[in-house]
């Protein structure tokens, strides 16, 4: 039993090719591809990052103290006393006790994973440790 398995296992393919089923039989499988977007992080020469609020686009930076500054044009700079911008999605971010956080509702606080948000730009950003400010590009 076991050589007849053997035997039909060896020429089963023969069989195939001179059957004229050739293409069936040399098909191949088609491979699964998974890719993985890696973004490109560069460090931001401007230090500054879009996000909206009341409809309207203002431009964000740090200063040495991660205190938080904004801007319409770019040119005049206020400190934002609440410390706190809006990402694309309407979540609140603040820096608070050395890390970035956001809310939903103002009141319930939670560390932003990786430290990184989505700009009202479709930009991402994120802060390294030194608060140092990365965008993909």
């Amino acid at each position: 039993m076991k050589r007849t398995m053997n035997l039909m296992a060896i020429c089963m393919p023969i069989l195939i090719a001179v059957n004229g089923n050739v293409q069936a039989a040399a098909k191949p499988t088609p491979a699964i591809s998974y890719s993985i977007a890696v973004p490109d992080w560069t460090k931001s020469s401007t230090g500054t990052w879009a996000g909206m609020k009341d409809g309207k686009t203002y431009w964000y930076k740090l200063d040495k103290k991660a205190g938080l500054w904004w801007s319409t044009d770019g040119k005049k700079w206020a400190e934002v006393k609440d410390g706190a911008w809006a990402d694309k999605e309407g979540k609140w971010l603040k820096i608070h006790d050395k890390k970035l956080v956001w809310s939903t509702d103002g009141k319930a606080w939670s560390e932003v994973p990786e430290w990184k948000w989505e700009g009202s730009d479709g930009k991402w950003y994120k802060f390294d440790a030194q608060w140092g400010l990365w965008v993909n590009q």
